[in-house]
């Protein structure tokens, strides 16, 4: 069988899995075995073990389960609630502000804990109610926060820039500082559309009088800065660890190590959770998403040895390289590529599968790599917001669920659309993106 009729069926077969409910991992690695064994013989199973766990024995990887410890030390700590509190005391009480400062506390603490899922549930659970009780509309209450939760994989640190840099064998510390900028100019979009979404909802908040905002903000100001008070070492312990990965002190994997420690640390002391409750919560939260994730890089890495094997990536790669066109339209026929595969496939598998295949094109087309790090990062981040995968949509739908789905995808796809003109920014002026990383690193 030739390998373009090979690739369909695989393609279709993997649709099909996913479609009936199988997990991605299972998928990918049924998929792969079937297709091993119909094209080379049983005997090319004695390099699926080799293969299934050579792919997450590289050290870098310790930074991820690291990574994602901190994130959910800082996730099932009432860090959120306090992050809110704070920031709506500064912009609550703007015409739109409350939305404006929802997406402000899902950036920082898309941050503080590096996940999309995360994010969504510790600000959604404070910020959609009181939007609602405040008159704000239900697609933009919950479509801001959907939206404002993407932030987490491109915000360093960010798990997925790990991925990319061990599959693509880039510097992850400088992906990091790519996605600094980028992700603070897609919130600053995001903000702009709440704005104008509130406003032509008519759904905000008319500022009370002066009187009244004056004795309100007295009477909350203490207790608001406390709260503040309480997520700032969180915040240091997160710069601190950004500063040790740009100037080289440590390595990706010391510093998630240290991070780990610090905001497990500080959750207990800060909010006494010493309880074996809670402590057992963060624990089973890190050790499920971390196995998740090696289980879906191992299981992708395996279906790239069966394509491989059956020179499926090959032909693909050699396809795309023959194209005579312009670089700019071989950019265009990759995003959307990535866009549609964003669809089915969550972040993880999608940079396993076909980083290590498109980065030699793209820098043969003269595009800086860690440039395109971050166009593939937003590319993803859109396939959170959309459907049939969508997870962060379903993420607000359990935390609301008497918002309508449908709403819920209304109210979140103009910020899909907002992510694409951040790409067409970013495609006019890549110094967004790799300025940070030549000042800091050279």
């Amino acid at each position: 069988m030739d390998p373009v009729t090979s690739g369909i069926l695989v393609l279709i077969a993997l649709v099909f899995l996913m479609a009936i409910g199988v997990p991605i991992a299972f998928a990918l690695g049924g998929i792969s075995v079937v297709a091993l064994v119909l094209n080379q013989g049983m005997a090319e199973l004695t390099y699926f073990g080799e293969t299934f766990f050579g792919s997450i024995a590289s050290f870098g990887f310790v930074a991820i389960p690291m990574f994602i410890l901190m994130g959910a030390a800082v996730a099932s700590s009432p860090t959120g609630r306090d992050l809110y509190r704070s920031l709506d005391l500064w912009m609550g009480r703007l015409p739109g502000g409350l939305a404006i400062s929802n997406i402000a506390a899902c950036s920082v603490f898309a941050a503080l804990s590096g996940s999309s899922p995360a994010t969504c549930a510790a600000i959604g659970k404070l910020g959609i109610p009181e939007m609602r009780k405040r008159g704000y509309p239900d697609g933009v209450a919950a479509g801001c926060i959907a939206a404002g939760g993407t932030l987490g994989i491109l915000i360093p640190p960010s798990v997925t820039m790990i991925v990319y840099g061990i599959s693509t064998e880039t510097s992850i510390g400088r992906l990091f500082i790519a996605g600094a900028l980028p992700g603070v100019m897609l919130a600053g979009l995001f903000m702009l559309w709440t704005l104008i979404a509130c406003k032509l909802a008519g759904g905000y908040d008319t500022p009370s009088p002066l009187m009244k905002v004056a004795t309100q903000v007295k009477e909350n100001v203490e207790g608001n800065l406390r709260a503040l008070m309480r997520v700032v070492p969180f915040l240091v312990v997160v710069i601190a660890i950004l500063f040790a990965l740009y100037g080289g002190v440590a390595t990706p994997s010391e510093a998630a190590g240290v991070g780990a420690f610090f905001c497990l640390a500080l959750a207990i002391i800060v909010y006494r959770m010493w309880q074996f409750k809670p402590l057992k919560t963060i624990m089973r939260d890190a050790l499920r998403e971390s196995v998740m994730i090696m289980l879906i890089i191992a299981a992708a890495e395996i279906f790239a040895f069966a394509l491989s094997s059956m020179y499926i990536t090959q032909t693909l790669a050699e396809s795309i390289a023959a194209l005579e066109v312009n670089r700019w339209v071989l950019m265009g026929a990759i995003n959307v590529f990535l866009l549609v595969a964003g669809f089915f496939l969550p972040p993880v598998a999608v940079i396993v599968m076909t980083a290590p295949i498109l980065l030699p094109i793209v820098v043969a087309a003269n595009f800086d790599p860690y440039w395109f790090a971050v166009i593939l990062t937003i590319n993803l981040e859109i396939g959170l917001i959309t459907p049939p995968v969508g997870l962060n949509l379903f993420i607000i739908k359990g935390i609301t669920p008497d918002i309508a789905l449908r709403d819920i995808l209304m109210g979140s796809l103009p910020y899909a659309l907002c992510m694409v003109l951040g790409i067409v920014i970013l495609c006019f002026f890549p110094q967004i993106a790799l300025w940070l990383p030549d000042v800091l690193m050279n």
